[in-house]
């Protein structure tokens, strides 16, 4: 654009300018894979201008869409600046949907180009007659590799990007362009596509950087922290935090593939101090049995996902590891809330502070967040009455893709309705207390199956738990409490140790008397989602 004699620059929110800050503050701070990887901020410039050099050369141009299959690596990093700062839409592919979901959503979304892993070639392979829109493909491979795919391709990402410009120019867009989009999957019918601006997604990336930066809390994310992620990219921009962490120009550590034997070498050798990830990830690199011989006293995680257990957060604790909860879904960029107390916060008993780490947690900046009962009426923030969870903030995704009457159903009177039930107390702390769907209805009363798990969270024994609810003749439905046990506890408790368990809780008021299953199924693995969530749909059709 041309500007006139005293017109005003009219500054875009957009994702180009989230890049300015750590080249002037930290340009020669490092970003690092794995141990194959390692350049600066300015080398991540030259990267980013190279693929989008390169894109346009294989024919990107415009708002079309490009897809990504890869493991949180700095090339997905690339990916997450190169694409959207060209004007085209970056779509985060989740691998681990079934074959039918995957074809699904890229010929939904009408993806043009896959940038796509060696590791899912076979994938690949396998849908490639049946993707409508895909025209091109481009191989991410590893140090020493060099597949051969079936079918043509337009080369390789590291030699592509290499011939691409590194200054090349990218323009300022409107900020409401689309920047992002992917699927997530609900308890019926197709994956649902949701989307982001450039704008929400700036505005996002600064109320995150005020919220866990700006207040005197626990586990705060400054310039000196070095951050790895371990929620996948693909699932919400990993949280968001790779632009936070780009913004503030921190050191990045990208691990790959998720395999303990690597994340804590990487923790403790490359001083990671700042992650984020769901209860099961934690929960894989606490039990693991080397994981005595790292100190792990400096690293800080935020729990998000599901609710975190209080006892995976004192077994996390008692390893010197800094945990407290963020709350959020896929249609909220993600996140809406920290559990962070305030100031003060070092003065607190240690079960004090663990009640608010372990809570949804309060608003961050800019999210306005209340609770509504089944005609919509706002209820009092006393922390006792009960309701739905809706939302606003600027950065909410305005709608499903193509889907007229799932966003119908998301947004009613100006609120995103989020399907959640929780409660609001006078400090504004929200604690959200089951899904819609998962809330165990018998005789006429409501069980939070998320308060059952985190009370058997507490027994020694218990490495995880789910509860659901299951049909009964008299009551309607009866909870059911699916346990995975500690391997040295297997053959010492059984269910009526978890069973008389729950029962001494209830006694001390922690539940309520009828809430304490009848049934008891100890399991070898838990079912989980895609994205590491417990799988309750499919429990509650396997357990039925």
């Amino acid at each position: 654009m041309v500007y006139q004699p005293g017109e005003p620059y009219d500054y875009p929110l957009i994702i180009k300018k989230l890049l300015t800050t750590p080249l002037i503050y930290s340009p020669d701070q490092e970003i690092v894979y794995r141990d194959q990887v390692r350049y600066t901020y300015r080398d991540l410039r030259q990267r980013i201008g190279q693929l989008g050099s390169m894109l346009e050369g294989i024919g990107v141009t415009g708002p079309e869409v490009v897809a990504v299959m890869d493991y949180d690596s700095h090339r997905f990093l690339e990916c997450f600046f190169a694409v959207p700062m060209m004007g085209a839409v970056l779509q985060m592919v989740n691998w681990r949907l079934s074959m039918d979901q995957m074809v699904y959503t890229l010929n939904h979304a009408r993806a043009r180009v896959v940038l796509v892993h060696t590791d899912f070639l076979p994938l690949i392979e396998t849908m490639r007659d049946r993707l409508e829109t895909v025209q091109t493909v481009v191989v991410m491979t590893e140090q020493g590799q060099s597949p051969t795919p079936s079918f043509p391709i337009a080369g390789y990402y590291d030699p592509l990007l290499e011939a691409g410009d590194p200054e090349y120019d990218f323009p300022d867009l409107d900020e409401n362009t689309v920047a992002t989009t992917f699927y997530t999957t609900g308890t019926t019918g197709s994956p649902k596509g949701v989307y982001f601006t450039h704008r929400q997604l700036v505005l996002h990336t600064l109320s995150t950087a005020a919220a866990v930066g700006a207040y005197d809390s626990v586990g705060r994310f400054r310039s000196n922290d070095v951050y790895m992620p371990l929620t996948p990219m693909f699932h919400v921009h990993a949280w968001g935090v790779p632009y936070l962490a780009t913004l503030l120009g921190v050191k990045q550590v990208y691990p790959g593939r998720y395999e303990p034997e690597v994340l804590l070498p990487l923790i403790v050798d490359e001083k990671v101090t700042f992650s984020h990830c769901v209860p099961t990830i934690l929960q894989m690199i606490t039990t693991h049995p080397a994981v005595k011989a790292f100190d792990l006293s400096r690293w800080k995680v935020i729990i998000g996902g599901s609710r975190l257990p209080r006892g995976l957060a004192e077994s996390a604790l008692a390893m010197g590891i800094t945990v407290y909860s963020g709350y959020g879904m896929s249609e909220t960029c993600p996140i809406i809330s920290l559990g962070m107390p305030g100031a003060g916060w070092e003065d607190l008993s240690a079960d004090a502070l663990m009640d608010i780490v372990v809570k949804t947690g309060r608003p961050i900046p800019l999210v306005e967040v209340a609770v509504v009962d089944e005609v919509g009426r706002f209820l009092p923030h006393d922390g006792a009455a009960t309701g739905e969870v809706v939302f606003r903030a600027p950065w909410l995704t305005q709608g499903y893709v193509d889907d007229e009457e799932r966003t119908t159903e998301l947004w009613r009177d100006g609120w995103l309705y989020s399907g959640d039930v929780g409660t609001i107390d006078e400090q504004g702390y929200l604690q959200v207390t089951d899904r819609m769907k998962d809330v165990i209805k018998t005789g006429g009363e409501w069980i939070s199956s998320l308060a059952l798990e985190t009370v058997l969270s507490r027994h020694e024994a218990v490495l995880e738990s789910a509860a659901i609810g299951v049909p009964h003749e008299k009551w309607g439905e009866r909870p059911m409490m699916i346990v995975h046990l500690k391997p040295e506890y297997v053959d010492s408790v059984g269910a009526s140790d978890l069973r008389a368990y729950l029962k001494k809780a209830a006694d001390r008021g922690d539940l309520p008397r009828y809430a304490v299953p009848d049934v008891f199924e100890i399991v070898d693995d838990i079912p989980k989602t895609s994205v590491g969530k417990l799988d309750k749909k499919r429990m509650r059709t396997e357990f039925r």
